[in-house]
């Protein structure tokens, strides 16, 4: 079943989220705010922010808030940070994670395409700096596709995250329309690829959105081609439209169609395979353990 969507994007029942209130809550939006770090859950409007912050836990989002890349899906703002960097923020993400207990961090950063690596030795430098203080912690890393520079993944997997995560977005056929153009469907593949050849250990993994105008043969296209880049973990969820300069939503992809898609994913032989509405790259990541 699909829903039709209207001019206004109004959303179905199954998408209507509680507001972001709670004493844990403030708590974790005071220190975030404390240590000026920025987290995904808020940039990029994520709407299970009420739940995640409420049980103590978080997307940091690293190398400031402005992304050189300018994806038509995505809410964080574009522009030229100018090179521009904190070498100190891994030691204060570092100290939110010591301070609020978390033993699961998602690092996820803006695209940086104006830094010759990246900005892959400050995701290197915030693993090891977590690491060193919070012996124990788990540290996923969702990571860009540093145009393609397979060194620079080098630089981060050498730092050895649990996860290292990098998303494909949407289907082959919309990923010009959705992606900005400096990103490609086959290239988030070779970096997926090259992380799981480079240190089979480690869990990979990756995110597709749904509602975007895919059809089930695409995403069942998308789902084999992951699993033949290695990918342990698969996620799915449904597009929501941050703004009205934004995408629009094409249509809401019911509970029960995801159930159906997160079955087919998990014949394919995923570790693991998350598929909801309310899915997103980083929701539940620490079940993977």
């Amino acid at each position: 079943m699909a829903v039709t969507v209207d001019l206004v994007q109004r959303k179905p029942d199954w998408l209507r989220v509680s507001l972001p209130i709670g004493d844990e809550y403030e708590r974790v939006k005071a220190k975030v705010n404390a240590l000026a770090l920025h987290t995904v859950c808020k940039e990029a409007a994520c709407p299970n922010v009420a739940e995640c912050w409420g049980a103590g836990t978080a997307t940091i989002m690293i190398l400031g808030d402005e992304c050189t890349r300018g994806c038509r899906f995505c809410n964080v703002k574009t522009g030229n940070p100018r090179g521009k960097i904190d070498w100190l923020e891994p030691l204060r993400v570092a100290e939110a994670v010591r301070d609020l207990g978390w033993r699961y961090l998602v690092v996820t950063a803006v695209d940086r395409d104006d830094l010759p690596d990246g900005g892959a030795l400050i995701f290197a430098n915030t693993v090891r700096a977590i690491h060193e203080r919070v012996p124990g912690a788990r540290v996923e890393i969702l990571s860009g596709d540093y145009r393609g520079d397979l060194r620079a993944v080098d630089i981060v997997l050498d730092a050895k995250p649990d996860v290292f995560a990098h998303n494909i977005e949407t289907v082959r056929r919309l990923t010009p329309a959705v992606r900005d153009k400096r990103a490609a469907y086959d290239q988030s593949l070779s970096v997926l690829t090259h992380a799981k050849r480079r240190a089979p250990e480690r869990y990979t993994k990756t995110s597709l959105m749904l509602g975007l105008g895919e059809t089930d043969s695409e995403i069942e296209a998308a789902i084999d081609d992951a699993r033949a880049a290695g990918v342990d973990i698969f996620t799915m969820g449904q597009y929501l439209q941050p703004s009205k300069k934004h995408l629009p939503v094409v249509e809401f992809v019911s509970p029960q169609r995801f159930d159906r898609l997160g079955e087919l994913a998990r014949g394919k032989g995923f570790h693991q395979v998350v598929s909801s509405p309310l899915s997103r790259s980083s929701y539940h990541a620490e079940q993977a353990f």
